[in-house]
């Protein structure tokens, strides 16, 4: 059998090769309607999401998360008031696409989370191809229902964005079972921030007749996590949070947290 460690190694590879070599990152500013204002990272990102931002049809999420397909998946805007997606690269590979209600769901959470944290920045990462299927190198992702959501994180108590530039390496961060990062222990994630997140989640997806089917975290990071007051009422919700993963699963889920919607 091959050792977890050299799985990982080899995982960390395959993140690192699924996209072209490009080390730009789009900062994050508000995109102007003036479009000689804008870089040529920001243009060609509003130009990608102008053209296919609106299915004229309703999605449709076929199969499971991990053998799946989507029609007429929505692409999530790049920039909200205080969100951005977190790598260009994945954006226009067509790696932010999701279904309807999925992109309601989300966007109303990040609406929810600008009211409480006004001064706040959020960062969403991966979710579905536009047509679903296969999307290297997760194993789900498959029928639009599936979304990765960055760990915000604070420094000596304060908000902290050092870390979230990274783009696709940010896959790549470790953080301690504490959730403080390795290389530099005063940055930790914002536990309550994170819980805060999935219960408003569940909330406005209950709205649209979803629900939360699972959160995938390293299970090492649920005490942390529960410990906090938004923790404590996701403890004793009715969210399912993973008890138990693979080696090489549980330790790329310490940067991130995964959630997988279904329909009530």
């Amino acid at each position: 059998m091959i050792n977890s460690s050299i799985l990982l190694t080899l995982f960390s590879l395959f993140i690192l090769s699924c996209f072209k070599q490009n080390n730009s990152n789009t900062p994050l500013t508000e995109i102007s309607n003036n479009k000689e204002s804008l870089n040529p990272d920001s243009l060609e990102i509003m130009e990608f999401f102008t053209n296919h931002h609106t299915p004229k049809e309703a999605s449709e999420s076929i199969g499971t998360v991990a053998e799946g397909k989507l029609k007429h998946g929505k692409l999530i805007p790049f920039y909200g008031e205080n969100y951005t997606y977190f790598d260009k690269d994945s954006y226009l590979a067509s790696r932010a696409f999701t279904h309807e209600k999925i992109y309601s769901i989300i966007l109303d959470s990040y609406a929810d989370l600008l009211e409480t944290h006004p001064n706040r920045k959020f960062f969403l990462m991966e979710l579905s191809r536009k047509e679903g299927g296969e999307i290297f190198p997760h194993r789900t992702h498959q029928n639009g229902l599936s979304v990765d959501f960055m760990m915000p994180k604070l420094k000596n108590g304060l908000p902290c964005y050092t870390l979230d530039s990274l783009g696709k390496s940010h896959y790549l961060l470790e953080f301690n079972d504490q959730g403080e990062y390795v290389e530099d222990t005063s940055i930790k994630i914002d536990f309550d921030l994170v819980a805060e997140h999935i219960l408003s989640l569940n909330k406005n997806a209950n709205k649209l007749g979803y629900k939360i089917q699972k959160v995938i975290i390293k299970v090492s990071l649920k005490d942390e996590l529960f410990k906090t007051s938004h923790g404590q009422k996701l403890k004793n919700s009715s969210i399912y949070i993973v008890k138990s993963l693979t080696p090489l699963i549980n330790n790329l889920h310490d940067d991130h947290y995964h959630i997988d919607f279904q329909k009530i």
